[in-house]
């Protein structure tokens, strides 16, 4: 049985959830931070070493002001309200992408978050915020060129935001949507993709604990017959 160290999440579904209930955009963000907690609490039961969110991502500038303000504040309040709780579960946090872009509030707590973390070993929480796959995969290459070392495969995949972390075994979408969002694209070459109907606020630990079951009993080829 296939037994996944590395779950990705493209969290989609939250702002059509709150137009959905009558309501806001952002009471759906809202609504989709509760989800994020029971997921990692269901990694943690399943034994999921690294869980990577896509958060924010380099397109999600496009959004309102409005909107992305919010998105800030909603963020920075679960690292006020909730890190502490973080650290008592042993759990480290990581942060893939260009976080300069932020609120120098934002980047400090998140840089500090990171720091007081480190050495927990339950799970590895990587948040993806302003994160975009294409620019990983150029900057990557870049750091490489300027390194003087060869443009390989194992190179390549060293000079990425993931550099010692496992590729993904399973990438969940929620939201009804079928597409990869400029997410990881490098790193999910051999991941088993799950399309999820259900908005994010609605997806649940029966759903996640059903698709880490149906991972474990899948048969993985990497392109090989067996």
């Amino acid at each position: 049985m296939n037994s996944p160290k590395h779950v990705a999440i493209i969290m989609d579904g939250n702002g059509r959830w709150g137009i959905g209930k009558n309501k806001t955009r952002n009471y759906g963000h809202t609504q989709g931070v509760k989800t994020v907690e029971k997921i990692i609490e269901a990694s943690v039961s399943n034994n999921i070493k690294y869980l990577t969110l896509y958060t924010f991502s380099t397109e999600n500038w496009k959004r309102p002001k409005k909107e992305i303000f919010f998105l800030i504040y909603i963020l920075e309040k679960y690292l006020d309200e909730k890190f502490n709780k973080l650290l008592e579960n042993n759990i480290k946090l990581n942060i893939f992408g260009n976080i300069n872009k932020f609120p120098n509030s934002l980047k400090k707590k998140l840089i500090k978050a990171q720091k007081i973390s480190n050495k927990n070993n339950k799970i590895q929480i990587n948040l993806a915020l302003n994160y975009g796959s294409k620019e990983e995969i150029v900057s990557s290459v870049k750091k490489t060129i300027n390194s003087a070392r060869p443009i390989n495969e194992a190179n390549i995949t060293k000079n990425l935001y993931t550099a010692g972390i496992p590729d993904p075994e399973i990438l969940i979408r929620t939201g009804n949507r079928y597409r990869l969002s400029n997410f990881l694209l490098w790193q999910t070459s051999y991941t088993e993709i799950f399309f999820v109907k259900k908005l994010w606020p609605d997806f649940n630990k029966n759903d996640f604990n059903k698709i880490i079951s149906k991972f474990k009993n899948m048969r993985r080829n990497f392109g090989g017959i067996k």
